[in-house]
């Protein structure tokens, strides 16, 4: 039987404990022989990251070892494995590599000293290829990729590492074949998704790279614009696969987005460029973490693609013949992870379908989960999110709405739903409307979400993620702002109980907007930036020079980051907060998180601040993932006026935490 409530108040059959337990972080999976094994972080352990077999659903990896590596902070291809199934990783307390042979210990293959990590390890020919980034100011170079002797002779000497190309500030994707390498690589200020290069070098006999050339990417590359090049590959016959934008070659003209293209050596050595396929879609994205996969070449040169534009969908390309087929998949969030055959191994969510590992096969055009993917939660409970673009002061801003959805309740027929505002981070990101079970905590209680993709994400073109040039923590507040009000005016919200919520990036959406706007009644800030200074002062080297795109280069741009910081006019903090921050971030410490708690307590705005010892630059343990979800929905109510049943009363200073006691 159906209840009338309040919205917000519903009751709900998912609690935080459900949301920790049941949606692990799924990363990189591959072919182990006739095994598929992948990357799984575990809550209940702190959020190490194991790695997981599908034969019998064991971790090869034993606690408390875990696979999660640091290089660009952010890290990416922290494992790979022999088709015998020895497991190569990078340790995350200690950032060395081991070697774990069936029934054996961790053996260290990198030395303990040198303030060596490493990451985007291939396995290719027999050697182990990674990026090596050293951190103690020794000579070796802050960035290069690296060969790492399976012999464990590197084990105490660092000399036995061998660097084979260095001289750039930033490198990734390494790709030998024979006596070639190709990478990409970039240079302070750029980000990955500015402008990088595509090289390919040739390896000496001593298998350092002796000489190597630009092919594609780079600045001013295409006609005076900017070129991102990512994911170079191989295919069998020698030709050398990338994505690149805009696309060059013949499709110069075309629409700047990330698409295929592919370079060819003639006979005398000449390189030449054509496209694969070009599309009004991205085939790439944010390289935040090394190792990341938009399309793979099969055996037979045909090449399974992901192509973005909003949410994603996965196509068949056959270059010989110029045939585009989709492959039909519950998805709409995809990364490829690996291929073997006909068959390839994707990471992705859908609509109507939570994150998996799942198992592709082309030729037979079915697809299964091998992990995740499934949910036992009644269909009903779940929320299909509804793309809804709105008009903002630059353009179209383009959002994910999901509504409350309950087959046990309703909302009263005079009152509209309070809204929670989502606004990701980055922020060059992007979210695709997938189902969320933490989206469907709030949706089940009565609580509206909306996600958004404001200005500066990707997923819709170069021009729309350029359009945050300069402009951040204005253009992002403004398309946020504009969102909220659209989804008022369209009636499906109540405009006076609109709140916001972002984690890093977006947290500092979040300040800006309840700073700058009088759109929300509530912020909830998980991590985020507060002071645009103490960011650049205290953030790491990936990103030490993000914020000159974003905001302008300093010292000259100093004016905007003293006037746009949140924390710079603390008089204008008079909104509600919820701050959540982890004791051990490396990108936003807690001092920027402490120096707004003092804010708000001098001007006396309700708030919370919590701090979760052990966790870093995002949640990953079971005791943060639960307090934190239960913080934001008991703070919702406090602020928003509605009882939360379920969980926990949490006090804010300078109110009672009962619900519509504000």
């Amino acid at each position: 039987m159906t209840q009338t409530l309040p919205y917000g108040s519903w009751p709900s059959p998912i609690a935080a404990a459900d949301i920790a337990r049941s949606s692990p972080r799924l990363g990189d999976a591959r072919f182990v022989g006739d095994d598929i094994w992948w990357a799984e972080g575990v809550a209940a352990e702190r959020g190490r990251t194991a790695v997981l077999r599908a034969s019998d659903g064991e971790s090869v990896l034993p606690s408390p070892w875990s696979a999660r590596s640091r290089v660009h902070e952010y890290g990416g291809g922290a494992w790979t494995a022999t088709d015998d199934g020895v497991l190569l990783f990078v340790e995350q307390s200690d950032q060395r590599v081991y070697a774990l042979a069936p029934g054996g210990e961790p053996r260290a293959l990198t030395p303990a000293s040198g303030g060596m990590g490493f990451g985007d390890l291939v396995l290719a020919d027999g050697r182990l290829w990674a990026v090596r980034e050293t951190h103690d100011g020794s000579p070796v170079p802050p960035r290069d990729i690296v060969v790492v002797p399976l012999d464990g002779s590197a084990q105490d000497d660092a000399s036995a590492v061998l660097s084979v190309v260095a001289g750039s500030d930033f490198v990734a994707y390494p790709a030998p074949r024979g006596d070639r390498l190709a990478w990409i690589a970039w240079d302070h200020p750029d980000m990955p998704w500015d402008a990088t290069e595509l090289r390919v070098g040739r390896i000496d006999a001593s298998g350092r790279v002796a000489e190597w050339s630009v092919v594609a990417g780079g600045r001013g590359a295409a006609g005076g614009a900017d070129v991102s090049a990512l994911q170079p590959e191989w295919t069998g016959d020698g030709e050398l696969l990338f994505v690149s934008d805009p696309p060059i070659g013949e499709a110069a003209g075309a629409p700047s987005r990330w698409n295929l293209s592919r370079a060819t050596r003639g006979a005398r050595g000449e390189t030449s460029i054509a496209p694969v396929h070009v599309a009004d879609a991205d085939t790439g994205g944010a390289l935040w973490n090394l190792g990341t996969r938009w399309y793979a070449p099969l055996e037979d040169g045909r090449i399974v693609a992901v192509e973005t534009d909003g949410r994603s969908r996965l196509v068949l390309l056959d270059p010989a013949s110029g045939a585009v087929a989709e492959l039909e998949t519950p998805l709409g969030e995809i990364l490829v992870a690996d291929v073997r055959g006909s068959r390839v191994l994707l990471v992705g969510a859908g609509p109507r379908t939570p994150g998996g590992i799942w198992l592709l096969d082309v030729d037979a055009r079915t697809v299964e989960p091998v992990r995740g993917g499934v949910t036992d939660l009644d269909p009903r409970w779940l929320p299909e999110a509804r793309a809804m673009s709105f008009t903002g002061p630059r353009g179209d801003v383009h959002t994910f709405a999901y509504p409350p959805t309950s087959p046990e309740a309703r909302g009263p027929a005079d009152e509209l739903p309070p809204y929670l505002v989502l606004v990701h981070g980055g922020p060059t990101a992007h979210v695709s409307g997938s189902l969320s079970l933490a989206v469907t905590y709030f949706t089940s209680r009565g609580i509206g979400v909306l996600d958004v993709n404001y200005g500066g994400s990707t997923g819709y073109g170069r021009a729309y993620r350029e359009r945050l040039k300069g402009g951040w923590g204005v253009v992002d507040v403004a398309d946020a702002a504009a969102a909220a009000a659209g989804i008022a005016e369209a009636g499906l919200a109540d405009r006076r109980r609109l709140a916001i919520r972002g984690g890093s990036a977006g947290g500092w959406t979040v300040l800006c907007a309840v700073a700058g706007t009088d759109a929300f009644a509530a912020g909830i800030s998980r991590y985020g930036v507060a002071d645009l200074r103490m960011l650049v002062a205290e953030t790491h080297d990936f990103e030490a020079r993000y914020l000159d795109g974003l905001v302008g280069p300093l010292p000259e741009a100093e004016e905007l980051y003293v006037s746009r910081s949140p924390l710079s006019r603390p008089e204008t903090l008079r909104t509600p907060l919820l701050i959540l921050q982890g004791a051990e971030d490396p990108v936003v410490p807690p001092s920027q998180s402490e120096a707004l708690r003092d804010a708000l307590a001098a001007n006396g705005v309700p708030h919370a601040y919590i701090l979760f010892d052990g966790e870093s630059h995002g949640f990953r343990g079971r005791e943060a993932i639960v307090r934190s979800l239960e913080a934001e929905v008991a703070f919702l109510g406090a602020v928003l006026g509605f009882d939360a049943p379920g969980v926990p009363e949490l006090a804010l200073d300078g109110m009672s935490a009962r619900g519509g006691t504000f």
